[in-house]
């Protein structure tokens, strides 16, 4: 038993090692809120806070979602939510295309769903450092809007 223990300790810590240094260095922020019963409404915000302590750097930042094979559309519109630290807030409508015009899923997909990193703004540069707050609200007719499994937002520092 003391030589199971001896072999099984060492690989369960290497085992944490490695999975710890899976992140990619350059992202301030890769997360994903789930929505629940895959039904997004207007009113529940899918909201990330992310501190940005080097205002020299130059970041891109993507738009994450997940729709089951079952979104009926080909595009899904959505406002975002900029708050800075000084508690500007700046709104911007996009448009995010899901699928080509023959009705073909855009993203990569695994079983049922596909899987979208969407970029929105790319080599910016943040004004001043702290915490800055990300809101993303569904903006199309249907409310709620069926079939969106997951919402997320990544920044990440420009290579």
């Amino acid at each position: 038993m003391k030589r199971f223990i001896k072999i099984l300790y060492p690989a369960a810590c290497m085992l944490i090692m490695l999975l710890g240094s899976c992140t990619d260095p350059k992202a301030v922020i890769d997360a994903n809120s789930a929505i629940t019963d895959h039904n997004w409404s207007y009113v529940n915000r899918v909201k990330f806070d992310c501190n940005i302590t080097d205002v020299n750097a130059a970041y891109n930042l993507y738009f994450n979602l997940r729709v089951t094979d079952a979104y009926k559309y080909s595009n899904m519109f959505v406002l975002i939510y900029q708050t800075s630290p000084g508690k500007q807030v700046k709104v911007t409508r996009y448009e995010v295309k899901l699928a080509s015009r023959d009705g073909e899923w855009l993203g990569k997909g695994s079983g049922n769903l596909y899987s979208y990193q969407l970029p929105f703004q790319t080599n910016i540069k943040f004004p001043t450092k702290g915490n800055y707050h990300f809101e993303i609200e569904q903006n199309m007719r249907d409310n709620p809007l069926h079939e969106v499994s997951d919402v997320g937002l990544r920044i990440a520092k420009v290579q």
